[in-house]
């Protein structure tokens, strides 16, 4: 850990030229990984309006308790190197792995390096949205679908739309406006390219769990975990999973094949969509426009699941999407990928896979948190 800040003339350069909002820490074995600093954040600060988000500091810099003045994000999406997962400039991130290898790997890298949680990313979507900008990014094969004359560089060298190859591009390649801050020192590729497996939050049977504020950091990760807690639709509350009244997304249809439709946060459910361990794209599944998901009759959202980016904190006028099957435990994979288009970006959430799903076109990014 002593040797994870080392000032040597990488980092020096690297925060001179970024004006400090790009650092360099190294893992256990020594490797660099090019990381972005967020400062620590009131929920009253990035709200759009009075009490919609709660007050108090947001989860994402609280772990295990103890308030944290800044959580480290990586400036690109991750690659594994030597056994540990790296946030690297200009390089092919990994992808094709599941989601216990992709943690494993990042943990491997030392005490407090981990996956990005899900309340990390919730905090960068909230911070975005009140700065009034969101990314762009790789949603239409190494090009903006929004803005065409964007591109990236393309991990196969193929020109920017060809629909064939490998449509991904080099980490940080795109322009300044596919960073979180429309900066050139930002965090890159939020919005496409890969879609980024995400900790601390998942649904067990169409139940919403997290582990609380971000104690994904350090927590027990597996299926089986006793940290997994549910959240009471009437308060926010965090209670054990499988009691009475809490957040769950239910169907409008039961299917085990085709689109079910928009998703509804009810207290129960109705109907269910895919079937056990499924994985493949032809199982049932709901799919909509996030800023459509609907409530059941007399069901507000708890502030809790506005600040984790899991229901609309505000109308946007943006197409992002949710996908999701209420069947089996579902873990997070947020952002997009190349072929979304119009349909990804800093709200797209994918639900569908269970842990052992792996794709080309899903991979994640290293964050630590001191």
């Amino acid at each position: 850990m002593a040797t994870i800040f080392i000032k040597d003339d990488l980092r020096a350069s690297v925060e001179a030229a970024s004006g400090g909002k790009t650092t360099v820490l190294y893992t256990a074995k020594g490797q660099p990984s090019y990381m972005n600093v967020v400062p620590k954040f009131m929920l009253e600060d990035v709200a759009d309006s009075v009490g919609t988000l709660g007050t108090g500091v947001h989860p994402a810099f609280i772990v295990n308790g103890i308030e944290k003045s800044e959580f480290f994000y990586g400036a690109y999406q991750g690659i594994i190197k030597n056994g540990e997962l790296l946030s690297l400039p200009n390089v092919n991130p990994s992808r094709s792995s599941n989601f216990d290898t992709f943690s494993n790997t990042a943990r491997a890298a030392g005490a407090g390096w981990h996956v990005g949680t899900n309340a990390e990313w919730a905090a960068l979507l909230l911070w975005c949205h009140k700065n009034g900008f969101t990314p762009r990014g790789n949603s239409n094969y190494g090009r903006s679908s929004d803005a065409t004359f964007e591109t990236g560089r393309r991990i196969d060298g193929g020109a920017p739309g060809v629909t064939s190859g490998d449509p991904a591009i080099l980490t940080g390649s795109g322009p300044a406006s596919w960073r979180h801050d429309n900066t050139a020192n930002g965090i890159s590729d939020l919005v496409g390219n890969i879609w980024e497996w995400q900790t601390g939050m998942r649904l067990m049977d169409g139940e919403i769990q997290i582990i609380p504020n971000n104690d994904a950091v350090t927590a027990d990760l597996s299926a089986a975990s006793a940290a997994w807690k549910a959240i009471r639709l009437s308060d926010g509350a965090l209670v054990d999973p499988g009691t009475a009244g809490t957040a769950k997304f239910d169907s409008p249809t039961a299917t085990t094949t085709g689109n079910g439709g928009t998703p509804i946060l009810s207290a129960s459910i109705v109907n269910r969509n895919g079937t056990l361990g499924d994985s493949t794209s032809t199982a049932g599944s709901m799919a909509a426009a996030f800023n459509a998901i609907t409530t059941a009759a007399g069901v507000t959202a708890p502030a809790l699941l506005l600040a984790l980016g899991l229901f609309r904190h505000k109308d946007v006028a943006d197409s992002d999407s949710i996908y999701l099957r209420n069947y089996g435990e579902r873990l997070p994979i947020r952002g997009g990928s190349w072929s979304y288009g119009a349909a990804a970006g800093l709200r797209a959430l994918y639900l569908s896979d269970p842990r052992t799903g792996a794709s080309s076109s899903i991979g994640a990014r290293p964050a630590f948190v001191l």
